[in-house]
């Protein structure tokens, strides 16, 4: 069984070699998957490192450029 590893934004970001508060905006965006976790007055989120992974394995669609016209 695969274990599940949850990271905060300032692991996921030095994970993905980014800024935390660049992080956080993707986040917030959709650009990167997280989960929100609600607070009093700030909201936290969590990443699961498979998620990140995932992410930034190349994609097996068709580059733009090798489309025919």
């Amino acid at each position: 069984m695969e274990s599940v590893e949850w990271l905060n934004t300032a692991e996921a970001a030095q994970h993905l070699k980014i800024n935390p508060r660049t992080l956080a905006v993707w986040a917030r965006e959709g650009k990167v998957p997280g989960h929100r976790l609600s607070g009093n007055k700030r909201v936290t989120w969590r990443f699961l490192r498979q998620e990140l992974d995932a992410m930034l394995k190349p994609s097996s669609a068709v580059p733009a450029e090798g489309r025919q016209h």
